[in-house]
């Protein structure tokens, strides 16, 4: 049956809650970002939300088509946040054009949130490695396996694909592939957002200055 639009919008309007876990003040923040980062982690790990590492990547291509999706952070240290995907895939295509990107971090049973914003670079081939060497055997074929973000006519494709570098690989070890590694976005700003009651969101952002050091900013909810 059909639902009125109006209907959808009552229902979606049912659904706001206030914000009341906690406040955010400029005297609570670290003087690192990174410090800050760590410590709000280790909080949405200890509430046991589920892959608190897991994060929006936003990318604009060329022609400045944006594009979104999940991606696991997989390290994170004063030279910023890396991830690991295929080169060839679609946010990979776009970083190559564009190399700019936007992480957020919903931490929604906190009511947090973090965003990450600037430039995008491929890590050393050498960190790549150690990384991809640290994965599942499984993962590491499949990563051999899938062309990411081609199209393909079914699920036999990657099933049949998997079989073959299985067997290709049997009893040795997986190499790295060539269009696969990882990224760093190197930050220049990080935002905290903490929500509050009456709309009235705490947002603190890091941001580089002229020096490179960091300034906090309060911005309006």
């Amino acid at each position: 049956m059909r639902v009125p639009f109006l209907g959808i919008a009552m229902m979606l309007a049912d659904q706001r809650k206030e914000y009341t876990l906690a406040g955010l003040s400029e005297k609570d923040l670290a003087k690192d970002p990174f410090r800050q980062f760590e410590r709000w982690f280790q909080e949405a790990e200890a509430a046991k939300i589920p892959e608190a590492n897991s994060m929006v990547l936003s990318t604009s291509d060329a022609d400045g088509r944006p594009s979104a999706r999940v991606v696991l952070l997989k390290g994170v240290d004063g030279r910023g946040f890396v991830f690991y995907t295929n080169y060839e895939s679609r946010k990979g295509r776009a970083l190559d054009r564009n190399p700019v990107g936007s992480l957020l971090f919903a931490w929604l049973p906190l009511e947090r949130q973090v965003i990450v914003e600037g430039p995008v670079a491929k890590v050393a081939r050498e960190e790549s490695e150690t990384y991809f060497h640290s994965r599942p055997r499984m993962s590491q074929l499949g990563a051999w396996a899938a062309q990411q973000s081609s199209i393909i006519t079914g699920r036999a494709v990657l099933e049949d694909s998997l079989k073959a570098v299985e067997r290709k690989y049997a009893g040795r070890e997986v190499p790295l592939p060539p269009t696969w590694g990882g990224y760093r976005l190197s930050p220049e700003t990080i935002e905290f957002w903490q929500g509050r009651k009456s709309r009235l969101h705490d947002r603190l952002r890091y941001r580089r200055d002229s020096h490179g050091d960091w300034a906090v900013e309060r911005l309006a909810p």
